[in-house]
């Protein structure tokens, strides 16, 4: 996979190592994460703090360059244990789970990378802050969180074109400074790496369907 990546980086006359593979583990056992350990994957995404809970402490004494990125919708009663698990928060969405966020930063004295993520298709059904509020949230987080707010994460919707989608999160990244676009998944992250996504969450690709 990581080689597909790669040359799709390569197509888009972009560096090879442009793009950061993030490996989504969920449903997956702490078996499957050591495996592909092995095979030099070292950043994994996780929908559910609960389940990362049971399978990342464990393996990182013996994994420092391990780094995990929570991807899924993230409720404020979760916020501290995210923020004490996690190495990137990608899906901060909106102002009550920011301020969940920042009080957990200040309780456990250390803050992860903080990506906004921003609902690109306004689907009613699905997280991230609306397109029309997204500046103004990302420029509240920025005074806020400071350098820790490194990048913007979407999802878009399943059907069409995601190249659009994509394109207008990276124009939104440009515009705010910041340099992490997390976006594509196993079916469109070559879309997303011709629009500039600095980071690719895939699953299935990776590790087959979910259990």
């Amino acid at each position: 996979m990581r080689a597909r990546v790669a040359a799709a980086a390569a197509r888009a006359g972009r560096a090879p190592d442009a793009v950061q593979l993030v490996a989504v583990s969920k449903t997956h056992p702490a078996e499957a994460v050591l495996a592909a350990l092995a095979e030099g994957q070292v950043l994994f995404g996780e929908n559910r703090v609960q389940e990362a809970a049971t399978k990342f402490p464990a393996l990182r004494p013996a994994h420092p360059a391990m780094r995990l990125h929570i991807i899924g919708g993230l409720q404020t009663n979760k916020a501290r244990d995210a923020v004490r698990l996690a190495d990137v928060i990608e899906v901060v969405d909106r102002p009550r789970l920011a301020d969940a966020i920042a009080e957990a930063i200040q309780k456990e004295g250390r803050s992860p990378d903080l990506l906004v993520q921003v609902n690109v298709g306004d689907e009613p059904q699905k997280s991230g802050i609306p397109t029309a509020e997204a500046d103004g949230f990302i420029e509240a987080c920025r005074g806020r969180f400071g350098a820790s707010l490194t990048g913007l994460m979407c999802i878009p919707p399943a059907e069409g074109d995601p190249g659009p989608h994509f394109a207008w999160l990276a124009a939104c990244a440009a515009r705010h400074g910041l340099a992490v676009l997390s976006m594509g998944m196993s079916g469109d992250f070559e879309a997303a790496i011709a629009q500039g996504a600095t980071h690719v969450r895939v699953g299935t690709a990776i590790f087959g369907h979910r259990g």
